[in-house]
């Protein structure tokens, strides 16, 4: 698992002889980088194409100029808002953050109407000097998940996605056969197709022909959810007996927690790989996601509308 970090505060001494501080304003199609450069007395602006390459040869363009002002970059810092920003830093950054995305909210403009790129790098940019410097409660960076973190979650997401749909096509069945009369039609059953034509309405007619034919698209599709439900379950259970039983990782958290009473194998894998792979990297997340406290765009009961 990635390396534990603090995420309110850097615990690394910031030296801005020889570090580049850089921040970028992210959208789809430009990115605006702005940079605090050792030996420049300006503060460079660059709107760039969104991809790495063009970031790359940005960041050591400005390092060979501090180099010729006498100054030898050995930290880049980087801040950004979008995962894609971590991989394209890899291997061009010393240190890299993904800024949490309340960061523009807590930002002072109360009397600043105005809303443009280059103000939102310059609020990017004080809050990112003071995380740097290891101030608190300037701004918080977000744990960067390695590849195969991320790809861990995947099964257990798109389960969690699967049965919202299947409860989608579930409640539009019911709705559809409620309309006449019908309340005790059993889904769950495998030859439920095959007994739409048994139906009987409360006036005990047969279903009208188009509705039927909703019907049979509707479990075609109910069915293909299940499927593909039970194939993400089997895989995951195929992966935890063909793992060692005396390895460490994610595999033994997820049997020990199993073991639990009440705790099934589908809970203890989002709790391995959605709660516990986040300890003491980014604990106001992990608090998020139990329900403890409230979502970047929360205050209170009230949502706010960024």
């Amino acid at each position: 698992m990635s390396q534990s970090f603090d995420t309110s505060r850097s615990l690394t001494a910031l030296e801005q002889d020889n570090t580049i501080i850089a921040v970028i304003e992210m959208s789809k199609g430009k990115w605006l980088v702005a940079a605090l450069i050792p030996g420049l007395k300006r503060q460079p602006l660059k709107k760039i194409d969104a991809v790495a390459p063009a970031l790359l040869k940005l960041l050591q363009r400005w390092r060979d100029e501090a180099g010729r002002a006498g100054h030898t970059v050995q930290r880049i810092a980087v801040a950004g808002r979008r995962r894609l920003l971590a991989g394209a830093l890899v291997a061009g950054a010393r240190h890299r953050g993904l800024c949490h995305p309340s960061l523009k909210r807590s930002g002072v403009r109360e009397h600043q109407r105005a809303k443009t790129d280059r103000l939102d790098t310059e609020l990017l940019m004080r809050a990112f000097l003071g995380w740097l410097r290891g101030e608190k409660r300037h701004c918080s960076m977000a744990a960067i998940p390695t590849f195969e973190e991320e790809d861990a979650r995947r099964p257990n997401r798109e389960r969690g996605t699967l049965v919202g749909e299947q409860t989608r096509l579930i409640n539009r069945i019911k709705a559809i056969l409620a309309r006449f009369g019908v309340r005790s039609f059993r889904l769950s059953l495998r030859q439920a197709a095959d007994r739409l034509e048994s139906i009987r309405t409360a006036e005990g007619t047969p279903l009208p022909d188009n509705t039927r034919a909703e019907l049979y698209r509707f479990l075609e599709r109910l069915n293909l959810v299940r499927a593909q439900i039970r194939a993400i379950e089997q895989e995951r259970l195929r992966r935890l007996a063909a793992a060692p039983a005396a390895a460490n990782g994610p595999h033994a958290m997820v049997r020990l927690l199993a073991r639990i009473i009440g705790i099934g194998v589908e809970t203890a894998d989002m709790l391995v790989n959605e709660m516990l792979s986040r300890k003491l990297r980014d604990r106001r997340a992990v608090a998020r996601y139990a329900g403890l406290t409230g979502s970047p765009d929360e205050s209170g009961n009230t949502p706010r509308v960024g």
